[in-house]
């Protein structure tokens, strides 16, 4: 029998990202056989035992897709020590599905909840530049500077975020507030705030309304739905 790392069997199993996978290895929480691992070349065949954190996690798993409206207040998480909502509370599912990436607790929008930590990977693996398109209401009215800035893109924390394309969708002259569309591939935490805040137009309300192609279509603010399968296999063509 062919065998295969550990760390992207416990992503195919559904167990988490391969990322996420790599960590729970190295900090020497992954038994196979019963012998803790803590080497990320390791490789098991299908026979052997994988367990994590006690747990055993190579059986049969049926791969689950979700696309979640997030509401305002919710944990992006599979749990919090604080006892707060999270986004695995508002999805009914057996299996082991987690959140792909991370939306802040106060912001609204499009998440993808899996238990393919393969797609996972594609997803938030920065080479892949996938696509997300965010509403944000800011503080202030942009001027051309701020303009230019967006067009050639802003420098946060050392490195350059590329603004793939916005437009500004309203502008409250009474409030001196801005509705801005923007698009962007980054994934570090936080940026559609730092970038904004590193303009001195701090976003006061943000929501996240695309995913490469997935929309918000249909779905309240809480609601959620399994991606079809034609839009997962979309999905992997992103890679």
């Amino acid at each position: 029998m062919e065998k295969e790392r550990l760390q992207k069997v416990m992503a195919n199993l559904g167990f988490s990202s391969r990322r996420k996978a790599e960590e729970l290895i190295e900090e020497g929480k992954v038994k196979v056989n019963g012998k803790v691992i803590t080497e990320l070349g390791v490789k098991v065949s299908p026979t052997d035992i994988i367990e994590v954190e006690g747990q055993i996690i190579n059986k049969t798993v049926k791969k689950e897709y979700y696309l979640l409206y997030k509401p305002a207040k919710v944990i992006t998480s599979t749990a919090d020590e604080k006892g707060r909502t999270t986004v695995r509370d508002l999805v009914t599912s057996e299996e082991r599905i987690y959140p792909v990436g991370r939306l802040d607790y106060d912001t609204t929008g499009a998440l993808i909840l899996t238990n393919d930590g393969d797609l996972a990977n594609i997803l938030m693996h920065p080479t892949n530049k996938i696509p997300k398109t965010y509403l944000a209401r800011i503080d202030g009215l942009l001027n051309k500077d701020d303009i230019e800035r967006l067009k050639y893109g802003v420098n946060i924390e050392g490195r350059k975020v590329i603004v793939d394309n916005f437009k500004i969708r309203d502008k409250n002259f009474d409030k001196k507030t801005s509705l801005v569309e923007i698009t962007i591939w980054e994934g570090r935490n936080h940026i559609v705030k730092k970038l904004f805040a590193s303009l001195n137009h701090p976003v006061l309300k943000l929501k996240r309304t695309k995913i490469a192609f997935l929309t918000l279509e249909g779905l309240k603010v809480g609601e959620y739905r399994p991606l079809k399968l034609k839009e997962v296999k979309r999905l992997y063509s992103l890679k």
